[in-house]
């Protein structure tokens, strides 16, 4: 078989990209509420506050640009940057303009940047979508997670599915081509018709992007306390793994390339901030819990906001051991796996060895055998390994923990 550039939807990783980072992400960890399947480092400022009105919010911001300016710089510009949370839409426009001012002046940011930021129905107006657009952004990923208000109350969340088309409306006003809706499979009383509805309706209002989680229940969270996984009223394991089944026909069918194992994308949207994640490159992270990628060092923030900020104070100290190429290999697995295309199985070899990679094809035959691991050729030089869409990508955490349970 080969692979072919519609089958893969390959961008190649700048060989310089592979050491030096070009990515960002920012941590914004305010929230109106908690949602009650959230295990994200937040901090709940309630539904009247915003960056404006919270001398919390402004505080961190301050705390945040110490964080930054510290950060040694790698000197090259960033192409991509991230705000996630949390609801960085809380944020004021002078807030988020002063952090993308400063990444500017210590990094650089190119021309041609993707510049995302997560945002809320309802914790924003047009005029504040505008000033995020004139600030630099020009991608937004909206929380929109189901087209229910049954579920949506039971997710804690704290908009209506109105609100949800009044926000896609300011998005369309606003001239944002390049946006993205998330959604959420396997919620308390969800059905495959509800799950259905949510796809044609995700469709109907024509994203760039569109992003399907399925719910797992986090320990210390409220959904923890309230529900066991495989026990109603969450939804079966074999109901959820039908509604990935589904999924992938349905956006499939719409025209959205299945590019990642929970992301879907028109041709030219995929996000480019988050292929970094996949292709194991490095990035900088600033905010609280955030986890930066840096010279093979992986490091995460303290998740908890006086122990972040009493970080800062002494100084941003993230140096940690450096990553062992046995885990950087797993690593590489299991974050490339996560991608339609897969890994390079050359690539491989060279930054680990022929050894590893044999050991590797051996442990994976029996699920070759299964259809669930496929070996691709992308040209006379190269063989990719992935997953087979869907049932390779469902059953990932099968293949993956048969690899992690390897001695590489």
């Amino acid at each position: 078989m080969t692979l072919t550039a519609s089958d893969t939807h390959i961008i190649p990783p700048d060989p310089i990209a592979t050491f030096l980072p070009t990515a960002a992400y920012i941590h914004i960890p305010f929230c109106r509420r908690r949602c009650y399947y959230c295990d994200f480092p937040v901090f709940v400022v309630g539904d009247r506050h915003n960056g404006a009105s919270s001398g919390n919010i402004q505080l961190y911001v301050d705390r945040l640009a110490t964080e930054i300016v510290t950060q040694i710089n790698y000197h090259r510009p960033l192409e991509t940057v991230f705000f996630g949370g949390g609801t960085p839409s809380l944020l004021t426009i002078e807030q988020l303009g002063q952090i993308l001012d400063l990444l500017a002046t210590k990094f650089g940011i190119a021309s041609n940047a993707e510049i995302s930021m997560e945002i809320d129905p309802g914790t924003f107006d047009l005029a504040q979508l505008q000033g995020y657009l004139q600030a630099g952004v020009n991608r937004v990923s909206i929380g929109v997670q189901a087209f229910q208000d049954n579920l949506l109350q039971l997710c804690g969340r704290s908009h209506t599915v109105d609100d949800i088309y009044a926000a896609v409306d300011l998005i369309q006003q606003g001239g944002v081509s390049n946006w993205s809706l998330d959604l959420i499979s396997g919620l308390p009383q969800q059905s495959i018709d509800n799950w259905v509805a949510s796809l044609q309706s995700a469709i109907a209002l024509n994203p760039a992007h569109i992003s399907c989680y399925d719910l797992i229940v986090e320990a210390q969270t409220p959904f923890a306390k309230q529900y066991q996984p495989g026990d109603k009223p969450l939804p079966s394991d074999e109901t959820t793994a039908q509604m990935y089944r589904t999924a992938q026909q349905i956006l499939s069918g719409a025209g959205y390339a299945h590019y990642e194992i929970s992301n879907y994308a028109k041709p030219g949207y995929q996000c480019r901030h988050n292929l970094t994640y996949w292709q194991n490159l490095p990035y900088y992270a600033f905010g609280m819990g955030a986890a930066s990628n840096l010279e093979n060092y992986r490091f995460t923030r303290p998740r908890k906001t006086q122990e972040y900020y009493q970080w800062i104070a002494d100084g941003c100290n993230w140096r940690v051991d450096p990553t062992p190429a046995a885990d950087r290999f797993l690593e590489t697995l299991m974050l490339g796996l996560r991608l339609s295309r897969g890994v390079s199985l050359k690539a491989l070899e060279s930054e680990f060895g022929i050894e590893p990679v044999n050991n590797l094809l051996k442990c994976l035959q029996r699920y070759q055998d299964r259809g669930w691991v496929e070996i691709v050729s992308v040209n006379d030089r190269d063989r990719y390994l992935r997953l087979s869409d869907p049932e390779g990508l469902l059953f990932s955490n099968v293949v993956l923990t048969e690899i992690f349970s390897q001695d590489f």
